[in-house]
C-alpha cells in the first residue's frame, strides 16, 4: 500500500533530491511536544483492547466522516453523555458489544477516506505496526480485525514497547490545571526511561463558558490553599499550579480560547471583571473580555517562570446542537471559523511582544491568516513563533501551503517543527513521516530551483524534524 516516494515531487531529478533529504531525517527520534495521550497507558503498560476502541471510536477524524455519509454514532456503539477516551483508552466508554460488526461498517465505508490524510495514516499503520499489505475493504475486513486483534496481545504492542519502537524521545500529555498528575508522578518513580511529560491546559478554570467553570474554581482553592474569590489569591493559585505543573516535567501551556483576543486590563477593571464572572453575570461580551486578560496574564507568567505558551485559537465547537445535545463535548463537530491576531494580540503585544525571554507559538484554523497576519507577525516580533498546520490543515497539502505562505516572510527559524496534536497513540509515527516527506519535497524543490544549495537543505531538515522542535519548546 505504502510506496516508498509516496508525497515526493513527480519530476525525476527533483524527487531524488527529496529522496536524499528524506534518507538523513527518516530515522530521527520523534519529539512530541504537544498532544492528548494518556499517561496512563505508560504506567499501566496493560494491552491496548480490540480494533475498534483504538482506532475508530475515539478518533474524531473517522467518526465525522463516517457520520457525515449517514452512519450514525449509535452504530459505531459510541455512547451518549459519556467520556469520549483518548485513543486505546477504554476508561469512561462502555465495552464494544459486537466489536467485529463496528469494524465492518469502518471497512465497507474505507474508500471514503480517499485522498485525505486520515488514508495515509491509517494505512501507515496497517502496514508499518501490522504488516497489513492489502487494502481495506469490506473483503478484507475479518482478516484485519483478526491480525490486529491477535498482535495487541503480544508484548511488543504492549504502550511502553511501542513507545521505544517508535523511537519517541519525549511525548507531551495536556492536562487539566486541577489534575493531580498522578499517572505522571508513577511513571517518574516507575524507573522506565520513556520521557512523558504534562502540558499545562488552564480552560477549564479561565474560561467562564466552560462547563463546571464555578466549581473548578473552587477546586483550584482548595489544591492551592490560595482564596480564588479574589483577583490576587486566584491569579496565584493559578501560579501555583504552573510550578507543580513544571516540577513535574512540563515546559509548556495550551490554550484553546475561542479566539486569540487579548486585553490589558489595569487592576481594579480585572479584579472588577473577575467579581462579575464569579458571581455569574458576566454576558457573553464580559466572558470573552474575561478570556482575553487571560490570555495575558498567562503571558505575564509564562515570562516569569518560563513555560512556553500556546494559541489554539479559531474552532466554533459543537457546531452540531443536536450531536452536542446527545454525545456532549468534541465529538467531531467543531468546524473552523475567521480569526483575527493583528488587532485580537495588540494588547498582549504592547506588553510583552518586544521580551525575548517569552515564547508564544501561535496556531491557525483560518490559512488565510497565514501570510497576511502570522508571518509577518512572527517575522517581527521577538516572542511570537509559529506553530505547524493544525487539526484540519496537517496534511500533505495543508504542509505544503504552510510553507509557501509563511517562508517567504517569517523564513524557516520562526516556526517550531511539527506535532502531531492526536489522541490515536498509534498514528504518531505516521504523522511524523507525513511531516518529514513534506518537509523533504518542499526542500527538494527549493534545491532544484537553485533558491538554497543541497548541504543547506539537509541542514534544514534536520532542523525541522527535531532541532526547532526541541528549541522552542525547551526540551
Amino acid at each position: 500500500m505504502l510506496h516508498e516516494d509516496r508525497l515526493f515531487p513527480a519530476e525525476e531529478k527533483t524527487r531524488a533530491i527529496a529522496r536524499r533529504l528524506y534518507d538523513g531525517i527518516k530515522d530521527l527520534p520523534i519529539v512530541s511536544p504537544h498532544g492528548h495521550t494518556q499517561a496512563g497507558w505508560f504506567v499501566r503498560n496493560e494491552p491496548f483492547p480490540d480494533p475498534v476502541t483504538l482506532l475508530v471510536q475515539p478518533d474524531h477524524y473517522v467518526f465525522r466522516m463516517l457520520y457525515s455519509q449517514g452512519i450514525s454514532l449509535e452504530e459505531l456503539e459510541i455512547p451518549p453523555q459519556r467520556p469520549r477516551p483518548a485513543a486505546g483508552d477504554p476508561a469512561g466508554s462502555k465495552p464494544v458489544k459486537n466489536p467485529h460488526k463496528v469494524w465492518r461498517i469502518f471497512a465497507s465505508n474505507y474508500h471514503l477516506f480517499r485522498g485525505t490524510p486520515s488514508r495515509l495514516w491509517l494505512d501507515y499503520v496497517f502496514e508499518k505496526l501490522f504488516g497489513l499489505t492489502e487494502r481495506l475493504s469490506a473483503k478484507t475486513a475479518d482478516h484485519y480485525y483478526d491480525t490486529i486483534e491477535a498482535k495487541l496481545g503480544e508484548k511488543e504492542f504492549l504502550p511502553r514497547a511501542l513507545f521505544e519502537r517508535f523511537r519517541i524521545e519525549v511525548l507531551a500529555t495536556t492536562d487539566s490545571p486541577l489534575d493531580a498528575l498522578a499517572d505522571h508522578k508513577a511513571i517518574r518513580e516507575s524507573g522506565w526511561k520513556g520521557r512523558i511529560v504534562p502540558t499545562f491546559r488552564p480552560d477549564p478554570a479561565v474560561d467562564p463558558a466552560f462547563p463546571g467553570f464555578f466549581e473548578n474554581v473552587a477546586a483550584l482553592a482548595k489544591l492551592t490553599n490560595e482564596d480564588t474569590a479574589s483577583w490576587r489569591g486566584y491569579l496565584r493559585a493559578l501560579q501555583a499550579r504552573r510550578q507543580f505543573f513544571k516540577a513535574m516535567g512540563g515546559t509548556a501551556t495550551d490554550h484553546g480560547h475561542p479566539t486569540a483576543k487579548t486585553a490589558n486590563l489595569d487592576e481594579s477593571k480585572a479584579e472588577w471583571l473577575f467579581g462579575k464572572v464569579l458571581e455569574g453575570d458576566a454576558d457573553a461580551e464580559h466572558q470573552e473580555l474575561f478570556r482575553a486578560q487571560m490570555l495575558t496574564e498567562m503571558a505575564r507568567m509564562s515570562l516569569e517562570d518560563g513555560l512556553v505558551m500556546q494559541i489554539h485559537p479559531g474552532s466554533v465547537r459543537n457546531h452540531n446542537a443536536q450531536l452536542h445535545e446527545r454525545y456532549g463535548r468534541d465529538m467531531g463537530a467543531d468546524i473552523p471559523g475567521p480569526t483575527d491576531y493583528v488587532h485580537a494580540l495588540k494588547p498582549l503585544l504592547d506588553r510583552f511582544g518586544n521580551e525575548p525571554g517569552l515564547s508564544i507559538i501561535l496556531f491557525t484554523l483560518d490559512e488565510t491568516t497565514f501570510g497576511r497576519e502570522l508571518a509577518p507577525m512572527a517575522g517581527h516580533y521577538p516572542c511570537l513563533r509559529l506553530g505547524p498546520p493544525w487539526w484540519f490543515f496537517d496534511s500533505p497539502e495543508g504542509m505544503r501551503r504552510f510553507r509557501e505562505l509563511v517562508t517567504e516572510t517569517a523564513g524557516f527559524y520562526n516556526t517550531v517543527g511539527f506535532n502531531d496534536d492526536t489522541r490515536a497513540f498509534l498514528s504518531i509515527p505516521a504523522r511524523h513521516d507525513v511531516a518529514r516527506r513534506s518537509d523533504a519535497a518542499f526542500l527538494a524543490r527549493m534545491v532544484a530551483e537553485q533558491v538554497l544549495d543541497e548541504d543547506e537543505a539537509v541542514e534544514l531538515a534536520q532542523d525541522l524534524t527535531v532541532g526547532l522542535v526541541r528549541k522552542a519548546y525547551r526540551l
